[in-house]
């Protein structure tokens, strides 16, 4: 009789856990997931800004439109000059037609931050591996707003600023920005305007709060150099493959132009002096633009995004022989990155987008008075 009612007992146990574990409910981020994904399919429609570029961010869309055909991308490329002031535009005539933007750092901070017309990302992320801060680069998510919450910066790519004319400037000779300073250089180099939207704002913002740099070296470099400003972006890169100027200050399209073959290179800083810097380039971070036209959809591309998969196939999109990007991602393949401007593990780099770093007033400030210094000074 004990026997029987021992045995009564167990199969009592394992009737009773084997009804919890199939009435057991799934995890709540699954569940979430799944309502997104039925969600999206339904709206039918997705509205990407992007920054054109050569086409990375557009390719990358079209590997989310084979996953989910039921939803139909549509993109709006273009350099964040041009695509703020049409959002802004579009949003004064009471039109919300963009779901996701994706750029710099310039565009979603100076306008779109500013103007108070961001939802959260991090509220909109779902995925236990992208909210699993140990897959991202020094163990965290990075968002160049105080606020931690509003822009999302994806890429972290070591920043490459300099330029030169390969027939006037032997790289070898060069081991630090300061050796730029020297006398020979006056009058020989070429910058981008600092107060035009582009790679410039996060090359001065790396400048000035570099501890071997500082706003002495732009001060020096913008009132002692005899630098010429350029707000032109082929103009620029042209006057250094001509020879006309030796060495740029966020010069673009150098790999694009030596492959041509013209007479230009990217100055190799790698083993330089002074710290590096990474940023998000023209292309890094995500933000989510208030009352978006499909917000199912704009949360399921921000996560397919950040996702390894999203990741990964943005990275082999990006990484061609003119352009390189890297993820902010660490648990996945870097091969494709380039060599010679992949993070490297234990350095220590500056992240130019960090929110005390966002304030271009000050360094504004400075470059104006240093230019002004240097035309009293002829």
């Amino acid at each position: 009789m004990k026997d029987l009612i021992a045995f009564l007992i167990i199969l009592c146990a394992c009737v009773w856990g084997t009804n919890i574990c199939a009435a057991e409910p799934k995890p709540s981020w699954q569940s979430e997931w799944e309502k997104t994904v039925q969600g999206a399919k339904k709206e039918e429609k997705l509205s990407l800004y992007l920054y054109g570029g050569e086409g990375e961010l557009s390719a990358t869309a079209q590997l989310f439109q084979k996953k989910y055909p039921e939803i139909h991308v549509t993109t709006v490329t273009g350099r964040g000059s041009q695509l703020a002031p049409r959002i802004m535009a579009e949003r004064r005539a009471g039109k919300f037609l963009v779901d996701v933007y994706i750029g710099g750092s310039t565009t979603p901070y100076e306008v779109l931050y500013r103007a108070k017309i961001l939802d959260p990302v991090r509220d909109a992320l779902i995925l236990p591996e992208i909210l699993d801060e140990s897959k991202w680069w020094q163990g965290q998510h990075h968002y160049m707003d105080p606020e931690n919450k509003y822009i999302f910066v994806f890429l972290g790519n070591v920043s490459q600023y300099l330029s030169y004319h390969t027939k006037s400037v032997d790289s070898g000779q060069l081991h630090s920005y300061w050796d730029l300073l020297q006398p020979k250089w006056k009058g020989k180099i070429l910058s981008r305007d600092p107060k035009i939207s582009g790679s410039q704002r996060i090359g001065l913002r790396m400048f000035y709060y570099t501890p071997e740099l500082g706003a002495e070296f732009i001060r020096r470099l913008y009132g002692e150099m005899d630098i010429t400003l350029s707000q032109d972006i082929r103009q620029a890169t042209d006057w250094l493959a001509r020879g006309k100027f030796a060495i740029c200050f966020f010069c673009s399209e150098i790999l694009k132009a030596k492959n041509q073959g013209l007479a230009v290179e990217e100055l190799p800083t790698a083993r330089w002096k002074e710290s590096r810097a990474i940023s998000s380039g023209n292309m890094g971070s995500v933000a989510l633009p208030s009352q978006p036209p499909n917000p199912n959809a704009a949360r399921l591309f921000v996560n397919w995004l950040l996702s390894r998969e999203g990741q990964t196939a943005f990275q082999r999109a990006a990484n061609t022989s003119t352009n390189s990007e890297e993820s902010m991602r660490v648990d996945i393949s870097k091969e494709m990155v380039r060599a010679d401007i992949r993070r490297i593990d234990g350095v220590k780099y500056l992240l130019a987008e960090r929110p005390e770093f966002m304030d271009m007033a000050p360094i504004y400030d400075l470059v104006s008075k240093a230019l002004a210094q240097g035309k009293d000074g002829k």
